[in-house]
């Protein structure tokens, strides 16, 4: 009888594979063939259909020049996919009564200031996930700063908007890190223990860690990038100091059991993560994200809308609702898709910088497993994004174009070395190595130059895979060096 019943058990998990065996050997063969097209080093894959895991499988090699092979253990960054497990970790303490979406920000972290006072009184707890703050993208307090969190966030304060509360949308990952700090003061918890105490552990995902500096384990991949036209590994990015917005590493295994727990509503084997209700607020479209503002992709799958809930983009797709996040730090993309009305769901972790198969296969997903279709998104997408970066590569000809030649500086290089700082900024020290001046940023983004024209410098960053830029020099009315203009960011010389 024993035996009986764990047959009648497994019937339904073989059901599913075996009614999808033909898609999934056609979706097998289309990865291997958009690897090579797309010129992916390596890549993890997981399908979720009727809460049942269809695929969950690795492919390639972990890092270009060994045999390492991607499987289904392998830690890849998750980037802003991040962005949606802190809204469950919100949405708990919500469940818990200890927060209110519609609580001002202030009265859980009563420091926090805005530019704009009103805005500062105004801000609520949801607004912290929406990115329609007023406040535009502010990750140079991140990544040309080596502070702490908290000093990003005092920084915040002189931090000019770039439009009024609530009325447009900008990507905001600053404010992910204001929730972090939120679910930190309520729970009395730090974002990074409480995400796997809430989220991690009851899911049962073993190997997956909040922080890159937690990332040990050997069976993780490299970042690749192309430099001169040749992919390289590189080093990690940290997104350590804005961890809620993006910092989790994890693999196809463990990844696999959030998909199921988003698509489910929430649950999992020893119960659910959030309350029904709450679980419906993630999917709310909260903000409409203008059109044409994100993914090249709405050119060809021209979505008739597309809207931002907590921590989730959202357009339609052959009349079903999609919900999705992109992952991109740099070297390392991922995107979380679902499909509710079909219960399937797909999560794509990569290795190669902005690699946009993982769009294609998130569509062919789409159409396999419940949509019908056989168009190449592939290809498609290839084609788009060639011209896109063609594009940027003909601007970049016409800024080379432009340049006047002949030209010298107008002052000895010498008298364009010196500290130069901003209070928003920070230190700009610029330093004479020969005939060339070398740019160094808060201690922690460095770069050398050659003159270009005038008082205009061509910088190329130290780490190679940052590219190439312009700063200049600004005189004041006594013809004296006074302020740098460093990639958009201006500093003061100290005298």
């Amino acid at each position: 009888m024993r035996k009986i019943i764990v047959s009648i058990l497994l019937i339904p998990f073989f059901a599913v594979a075996q009614t999808y065996t033909k898609q999934l050997q056609v979706f097998d063969n289309y990865v291997k063939q958009g690897m090579k097209d797309w010129e992916l080093p390596g890549l993890s894959v997981v399908i979720v259909k009727n809460n049942q895991v269809l695929l969950s499988k690795g492919y390639g090699v972990r890092e270009l020049g060994t045999t390492n092979a991607v499987d289904d253990k392998t830690l890849f960054s998750i980037g802003s996919t991040t962005k949606a497990m802190t809204a469950v970790c919100m949405g708990i303490l919500v469940d818990e009564g200890k927060v209110n979406w519609n609580d001002p920000v202030i009265k859980h972290l009563p420091d926090f200031q805005l530019y704009d006072p009103s805005v500062t009184r105004e801000l609520k707890i949801r607004d912290l996930f929406t990115h329609n703050s007023g406040v535009g993208n502010a990750d140079f307090l991140w990544s040309v700063m080596n502070v702490s969190s908290d000093e990003i966030l005092r920084k915040m304060k002189q931090v000019e908007p770039s439009y009024s509360l609530r009325s447009s949308f900008i990507y905001q990952n600053i404010f992910y890190l204001a929730a972090g700090k939120v679910i930190e003061r309520v729970s009395g918890m730090p974002w990074e223990k409480f995400i796997k105490a809430k989220i991690f552990e009851p899911l049962g995902m073993t190997r997956t860690v909040p922080l890159l500096k937690e990332l040990t384990d050997p069976n993780q991949t490299k970042p690749h990038y192309k430099v001169n036209n040749v992919i390289k590994p590189i080093e990690n990015t940290s997104a350590d100091k804005v961890g809620p917005a993006g910092s989790v590493y994890s693999c196809a295994d463990d990844i696999s059991k959030w998909v199921m727990a988003m698509l489910d509503s929430s649950k999992y084997k020893n119960g659910r993560l959030l309350k029904p209700q709450t679980w419906v607020e993630m999917f709310k479209p909260q903000v409409i994200v203008p059109p044409g503002q994100f993914y090249p992709t709405q050119q060809l799958t021209k979505p008739n809308w597309m809207t931002y809930g907590l921590g989730w983009f959202q357009h339609d797709y052959k009349g079903k609702k999609v919900n999705f996040h992109t992952g991109s730090l740099a070297g390392a993309i991922a995107l979380h898709a679902q499909l509710p009305d079909e219960k399937l769901g797909y999560f794509f972790l990569g290795n190669f910088d902005h690699a946009e198969l993982r769009h294609a296969l998130m569509y062919k997903t789409f159409d396999l497993f419940a949509l019908g279709g056989t168009r190449d998104w592939s290809a498609e997408f290839k084609k788009l994004y060639d011209g896109v970066n063609n594009q940027i590569k003909k601007q970049e000809d016409e800024t080379i174009a432009k340049r006047v030649t002949g030209t010298t500086p107008s002052h000895g290089l010498e008298n364009f070395a010196g500290t130069y700082m901003d209070e928003l900024y920070g230190e700009a020290k610029v330093e004479l190595n020969g005939n060339a001046l070398n740019f160094t940023i808060n201690n922690f983004v460095k770069a050398k130059s050659e003159h270009w024209h005038y008082d205009t410098f061509r910088i190329a960053y130290e780490k190679d895979w940052y590219g190439t830029g312009f700063t200049a020099f600004i005189l004041n009315d006594l013809g004296k060096v006074s302020e740098l203009n460093f990639e958009g960011m201006v500093f003061k010389k100290k005298e």
